[in-house]
């Protein structure tokens, strides 16, 4: 053999995604990514997506869960964790006992939530005080519009849904900043010490009610408030109201080939799992989709992955078919379904190149996540790999392989180790991002079609 014919058949040779797509393919991306845009656009927070979720799976024919119930091939069947999580099963032809094939992501992103006491006034101007959640570079949060998701529980038992600064005729809120001509001292502190959380301290307001009396301008607020949602200042006390950065996701790039929104980490992949599954006719292992909440934060709580909601929902599906629900895990699969970082040339110096995710090369398979000496990963098998490789090739989906960074630069984790500590084989795999938890992320409209692709093929291994 010559070197050529050798270096064909035994060097990998990847190739941008756009070499290999199909231009009928690539008009199926583009109108998937519309759809993915409009999701985006509704869901904002994990309750929003559990909501936007539960109501298109009953136009697709899911039916509630109830203890019970019968799971019978092709039986759609959908769990509302609490309205902070969801998880859905296409019923298939083989019994439980075989498994089931499950993709697993997660609907909460990094945010700002309210204290449970958080309105107050300084020197006439009215502001929220928050704690943020997950992950954030302080830094990058003033001076961008913001808006305000969430519920209010109050005390007579009804709930208010409240959303401000998304609609086309609604104020924004804003965090600021020192300006540069006073920034002396700020400017030589660390970056992760520019901005402390103390500071994420939201506007609302400057124009105090008439009259006299000390704090009017929160007293304006606070009408306004009860004016439109009906809300006194103890309902903050059982209130969930989250701010995050307001705006619809865009395309972005002169050839709009990427997609920049707030939160596509990790509901670019909850997109991908749910439209995967909504495409489905009766498969033959038992199709489950898992959107959980709670990653960012350690994936704990009721309605995060660690929590047994999980298995009550798949303990009640095996029970139906007479199975034992440990029988189902050990011989079941999941693609735990999470984003990568996607190599930025701006930050070379924080990557392998050799083994990281690129723009346009496809979902990003991860054999392991962790930080520095994988901590907190569940590191598949190559058994499990090998699976998910033939899978995906035979599917015809475009794939990398994906680390996340250099070993001693820091790292991530997903769901992934909670799903193979259920005696699941689990692998990690999802869309490369640019500026991960940031107030806007990017990612590749080829990578999240080819992962909605590699979610299908998952189901139907």
């Amino acid at each position: 053999m010559t070197n050529e014919e050798l270096r064909e058949s035994l060097l990998m040779a990847p190739k941008n995604g756009y070499a290999r797509i199909t231009p009928e393919q690539r008009a199926e991306m583009e109108s998937y990514c519309k759809r993915y845009a409009a999701f985006m656009d509704a869901c904002k927070t994990e309750r929003e997506a559990t909501s936007w979720a539960s109501a298109e799976a009953e136009k697709r024919g899911f039916k509630p869960f109830a203890p019970g119930m019968a799971a019978k091939p092709g039986d759609k069947i959908y769990m509302n964790n609490r309205g902070k999580s969801i998880l859905l099963a296409v019923i298939g032809t083989e019994s439980l006992d075989h498994g089931a094939n499950i993709c697993a992501a997660h609907v909460d992103s990094p945010r700002m939530d309210l204290k449970p006491n958080p309105l107050y006034e300084d020197s006439e101007i009215a502001y929220f005080k928050t704690h943020y959640y997950g992950g954030i570079k302080k830094y990058q949060w003033p001076t961008i519009p913001l808006a305000l998701h969430g519920v209010v529980a109050r005390k007579d038992g009804t709930c208010v849904t409240v959303t401000v600064g998304e609609d086309e005729g609604d104020p924004v809120l804003v965090i600021s900043d020192l300006l540069i001509h006073l920034s002396a001292d700020q400017m030589k502190k660390p970056l992760a010490e520019g901005i402390v959380g103390e500071q994420l301290n939201v506007i609302l307001g400057t124009e105090p009610l008439e009259g006299e009396g000390a704090d009017l301008v929160k007293l304006h607020i606070m009408k306004l408030l009860n004016e439109k949602y009906g809300l006194i200042e103890s309902d903050f006390l059982s209130a969930e109201l989250t701010i995050v950065p307001a705006g619809k996701c865009r395309e972005v790039g002169l050839d709009r080939s990427l997609l920049g929104a707030y939160g596509h980490d990790d509901r670019v992949c909850a997109y991908a799992e749910l439209e995967a599954l909504f495409a489905m006719e009766t498969p033959a292992k038992t199709a489950v989709c898992i959107l959980a909440d709670k990653e960012e934060i350690g994936s704990v709580g009721i309605s995060g992955m660690q929590s047994h909601a999980f298995e009550y929902f798949m303990e009640t599906l095996c029970d139906a078919q007479n199975v034992r629900l440990e029988e189902c895990f050990a011989n079941s699969f999941c693609l735990s379904a999470d984003v990568s970082n996607a190599f930025d040339p701006n930050f070379a110096e924080t990557c392998d190149r050799r083994n990281n995710s690129l723009l346009n090369y496809g979902v990003a398979i991860c054999k392991y996540t962790g930080s520095r000496g994988k901590g907190g990963a569940s590191d598949a098998s190559a058994e499990a790999m090998g699976h998910v490789r033939s899978t995906l090739d035979k599917a015809g989906v475009v794939w990398q392989i994906a680390t996340l960074g250099k070993v001693d630069q820091g790292g991530g984790g997903t769901v992934a180790a909670y799903m193979a500590n259920r005696n699941i084989v689990t692998v990690d795999a999802g869309v490369p991002v640019l500026c991960m938890h940031a107030p806007m992320e990017l990612v590749s409209k080829l990578d999240c079609y080819e992962t909605m692709l590699a979610c299908k093929a998952i189901y139907l291994a």
